[in-house]
């Protein structure tokens, strides 16, 4: 369904079929066709191939991928990660040293032409964030090769550790273990359809029919929404939570932990607290998909007995990276546009604070000559408009 979506919202089916075609897969066809759930039209995808009986540990898959020609580096890097994920939540489930996990359903000729197909797929989609809804997983049985098990099966169940599921009251496997590896490798946040101007529109389409919606998996792919005056639209958590009785070094160590773990910025502001304690209020600011983790963070090292947690919606000017040369050598900064389409440039400490120790100059010399370096008529046009895309994947 991911890899029908994939291709039904434009990205090149030929280029992806050579990639497949790499792996020297004997008989290997890539069906495609449109088909219709419940009156929508939709793209299916079918792997044909001669009658297999191969089953493959982990590291017989990825040498097909190391030796598929046609594989770009980060093709196979995604493929690589895909295929470790569900490895490793198959050892976690049976016991197993990863590289003595037995791949059954996923070592298929098939399911190792849709994850191939798919990291193909992405590759070339070229998507800066990767977003999802919450994961339907159905309800009931599924017979997989080591017998019965409910839904979600373990290694399924495994994969799906930490990411938000949805309750759908439909009898059924809503989720496979490659659909759940796919989630846990590619995507960068889960959560509703993010502030976006939508370009293209893909539908996937299931191979089973249920009784009361479309099995179909739907990407949208676009570019995040600008304010009036230009800038980038996005969307955050903000976590804060007030500290009267721990140290400085418990919430500088905290910091680093939380900086460490992903989070866009941490501050404290100083609060005066009831019985006129004085305290502080410690803010982080995280992506969504971050945002429980780092709660973890801040109960484990604070102690804290409670968290706020809301949503924001975020505004930023377009940025971009710059070096400039002084006469003690180059400093890197960041660009940033105004809504008028001039640039203003701010050296980076850390790339100043280099060059100061290495010339033994002071830091505010060397941060002033790199002001003065800048000059904006060198800035390219082209910079001014870079943009990033967003996709995000609906499960309906």
């Amino acid at each position: 369904m991911m890899l029908a979506a994939l291709i039904d919202a434009g990205v090149d089916v030929e280029a992806i079929r050579r990639g497949i075609a790499s792996l020297k897969l004997p008989g290997v066809q890539l069906i495609t066709e449109t088909v219709s759930k419940k009156g929508f039209r939709a793209t299916a995808v079918r792997v044909e191939h001669p009658e297999q009986h191969a089953h493959r540990h982990l590291s017989d898959i990825l040498e097909l991928v190391e030796q598929a020609s046609a594989l770009t580096d980060s093709q196979r890097s995604l493929a690589r990660r895909v295929f470790r994920a569900i490895a490793e939540a198959e050892a976690k489930v049976h016991g197993k040293p990863v590289q003595d996990v037995h791949f059954h359903e996923v070592g298929a000729v098939d399911s190792i032409v849709d994850i191939v197909g798919v990291a193909i797929g992405v590759d070339l989609l070229q998507a800066d964030r990767i977003v999802a809804s919450p994961v339907p997983t159905g309800r009931g049985q599924v017979h997989i090769a080591h017998g019965v098990c409910p839904v979600p099966a373990p290694g399924t169940a495994e994969l799906l550790k930490g990411i938000p599921l949805a309750d759908v009251p439909i009898e059924a496997e809503l989720t496979t273990p490659t659909g759940a590896a796919f989630l846990a490798t590619l995507v960068d946040e889960f959560g509703p359809l993010p502030a976006m101007t939508i370009e293209a529109i893909g539908y996937g389409a299931g191979s089973r029919d249920l009784p009361d919606r479309a099995n179909l998996l739907r990407l949208f792919i676009g570019t995040r929404m600008e304010t009036a005056g230009g800038e980038k639209a996005d969307q955050i958590d903000v976590l804060e939570t007030n500290l009267d009785d721990v140290s400085a070094e418990v919430i500088g160590y905290t910091k680093q932990r939380l900086l460490e773990a992903g989070a866009l910025d941490v501050f404290t502001v100083p609060v005066q607290m009831k019985k006129d304690r004085p305290g502080v209020v410690l803010t982080v600011l995280a992506w969504p998909a971050d945002a429980p983790g780092l709660e973890r963070i801040l109960f484990d090292e604070t102690g804290t007995l409670g968290i706020r947690r809301h949503r924001a919606e975020r505004s930023k000017r377009r940025r971009d990276v710059h070096q400039v040369e002084t006469s003690w050598g180059s400093v890197w900064g960041k660009l940033a546009w105004r809504a008028d389409g001039t640039v203003d440039f701010a050296p980076e400490f850390e790339s100043c604070a280099e060059v100061a120790r290495r010339k033994g100059v002071p830091f505010r010399d060397v941060y002033r000559a790199a002001q003065e370096a800048f000059d904006p008529q060198r800035v390219s046009a082209g910079s001014a408009q870079k943009q990033d895309t967003e996709a995000d994947l609906t499960s309906e």
